[in-house]
């Protein structure tokens, strides 16, 4: 008898579920201490020494950072709240207005992006899981009017299949240099990535409003969602507008290695699960080949997986020696909790990696978000319970 491919893989993450967390009787992890403090002061492979500080902390499962233009940022929590650092101080009292989410698994709220014409508008971009029938959730694109503290006029633009188990574990946001909207959602589960009638595993481009755009790839096929931009994702933890090509780069995880950056382009399939670099957690390949002619290959690959979460490209001018760079959190490394890191990606001119660094390993934390700010700073989340932190790099005094 022949066994399908999701049949084995269901088979493999029953076995590697049953061996993550323990090696002959003992726990997998690297001690994580409370991250103090700081300032700290930590030398770097071309920028040399920088000054790492904590600009705010207390928060639970910080996931994203959108700067106002004012001033300030909007920062998500996946229990579902939405808050707002100014002048280095998180305000205690949450923007309401913030839809209901389901927090099973990874699920919540996630993104924030804002309107290019937020100044004039207002508009408050979010993803986030939405609760559905039998406790299920389905990832959603929700947009509102930020008023003084509070979300108004709130209504969801996109809202996906809901699933029983992690549906939640993606959702990315952004506008692209055409205006339009940009969201991810994860096509982990099933055949959802390469089923061209779900809008599971794909990159969706959408009007402001959510109406779709008459010239997106899939628009006048009758088999395909007219949404889709690309197909063929797993889980993307990363969506960006590359501030100097004008580019969408996506990046998303692998299972046990396979994470990945790629560039967007309309219509073509990245692969997800016919293709893939990584292996099941079990230890076993996903297929034998991890390319095929048809589908896109991409721009670089992590073996084994980062767990890659948060990126942008640096082009400030604080730090000259990173322009250009591409900067990714780290959850943790090859399946090892305590481990997680920043990592800066620099590339030839053709766009072709030469040099990766491994950065704040000292600190142990898990980044969830990495974002360039308007003072040319870098500023990162990290994920924590009960202490998620905002923290700021800078060039050391």
């Amino acid at each position: 008898m022949k066994i399908n491919f999701f049949h084995r893989y269901a088979a493999y993450l029953l076995l590697g579920l049953l061996a993550i967390g323990q090696t002959s009787g003992q726990s997998i992890g690297v001690p994580v201490a409370p991250l103090g403090d700081g300032p700290w002061i930590f030398d770097t492979a071309e920028q040399h020494k920088i000054r790492v500080s904590v600009v705010a902390r207390g928060m639970s499962h910080p996931w994203s950072i959108a700067f106002l233009p004012e001033g300030g940022m909007l920062v998500t929590e996946r229990p579902g709240r939405l808050r707002l650092i100014r002048n280095d101080e998180l305000d205690p009292e949450v923007i309401t207005g913030v839809p209901e989410v389901r927090t099973d698994g990874n699920g919540g709220l996630m993104d924030v992006a804002i309107h290019p014409q937020f100044s004039e508008n207002g508009l408050v971009y979010l993803t986030y899981t939405k609760p559905a029938e039998n406790g299920w959730g389905a990832p959603a694109l929700a947009v509102g009017r930020l008023e003084d503290d509070s979300l108004v006029d709130v209504r969801d633009l996109v809202v996906t299949e809901a699933y029983e188990g992690n549906s939640g574990l993606n959702g990315r946001v952004a506008f692209g240099s055409d205006g339009k909207v940009y969201m991810s959602t994860g096509g982990r589960v099933d055949d959802a990535a390469q089923n061209p009638r779900s809008l599971r595993g794909k990159v969706l481009r959408l009007e402001d409003d959510g109406s779709i755009p008459f010239d997106n790839p899939f628009a006048n096929r009758q088999d395909y969602r007219p949404e889709i931009y690309t197909l063929g994702h797993r889980n993307t933890l990363g969506l960006m507008l590359h501030p100097e090509s004008g580019e969408m780069w996506q990046h998303e995880n692998g299972p046990n290695g396979g994470d990945e950056v790629n560039i967007l382009l309309p219509g073509r399939n990245y692969g997800w699960p016919i293709v893939s670099f990584g292996r099941f957690y079990s230890g076993g390949r996903v297929n034998e080949h991890p390319t095929r002619e048809d589908l896109e290959s991409p721009l670089l690959v992590w073996l084994p997986a980062i767990a890659a979460s948060g990126m942008t490209v640096y082009t400030g001018d604080q730090f000259p020696a990173w322009q250009g760079n591409l900067f990714v959190g780290s959850l943790r490394m090859g399946g090892i909790p305590g481990t997680g890191h920043l990592q800066r990606i620099v590339f030839n001119e053709r766009t072709e990696e030469i040099r990766r660094e491994l950065m704040l390993t000292e600190l142990h934390r898990r980044i969830r978000e990495v974002r360039e700010g308007p003072d040319g700073f870098i500023y990162l989340l990290t994920d924590e319970e009960d202490d998620g932190a905002l923290l700021r790099i800078e060039p050391a005094p």
